[in-house]
């Protein structure tokens, strides 16, 4: 983004009791509308790895806690939805795939630790706010407003809003730089 674009100082630090493990496939780092590196920097509790390079495989152990208390975010057919009364059950170890549906779905089978993990997906809710790029399913939403829905119903609505609000930003001012809407 350019120097007048940034939104670095806009972004929030969260401090929550969830921690986030964000599992990014390697081409997906390599795209700069990449919006679950945004989410990872907002939150100060979160790790962001690596998936499909070469040079350092993906480690998950050190970041699953022993006691169980981990879900993956991701629409499987096992999937429970996530509820506001999970929170009694937490704190969380949210794990989260970031990539295009054909690499999120390998994951977890690649990923012997999270092939017991419990899956988890958000209730219906709003179509995504991404403008930027094109979603290819229906309910499909950016990294960041997945993320940002989950924290919603496990944090807090004030979590939810602080992240949608760094997301919209973020969308506002790449078209903007891509010539799209002159305002800043």
């Amino acid at each position: 983004m350019r120097r007048e674009l940034c939104l670095c100082a806009d972004i929030p630090s969260l401090t929550l009791a969830t921690k986030l493990v964000l599992i990014a496939a390697r081409r997906e780092l390599q795209v700069p509308t990449n919006t679950g590196r945004l989410a990872a920097h907002a939150l100060t509790n979160s790790v962001m790895l690596t998936r499909g390079d070469r040079d350092e495989p993906c480690d998950l152990a050190p970041h699953l806690p022993a006691d169980g208390r981990v879900l993956l975010l991701y629409p499987a057919e096992d999937s429970i939805e996530l509820t506001p009364a999970m929170r009694d059950g937490g704190p969380y170890t949210l794990v989260v795939p970031d990539g295009n549906w054909r690499q999120t779905s390998k994951m977890r089978r690649r990923e012997p630790l999270l092939t017991h993990v419990q899956t988890v997906t958000l209730p219906a809710g709003d179509p995504s706010a991404y403008r930027v790029r094109r979603e290819t399913k229906a309910q499909g939403l950016a990294t960041i407003e997945a993320i940002a829905r989950a924290l919603g119903i496990l944090e807090g609505e004030e979590v939810q809003a602080a992240l949608e609000a760094v997301f919209a930003l973020m969308v506002q001012r790449t078209m903007v730089s891509r010539g799209h809407n002159k305002q800043i």
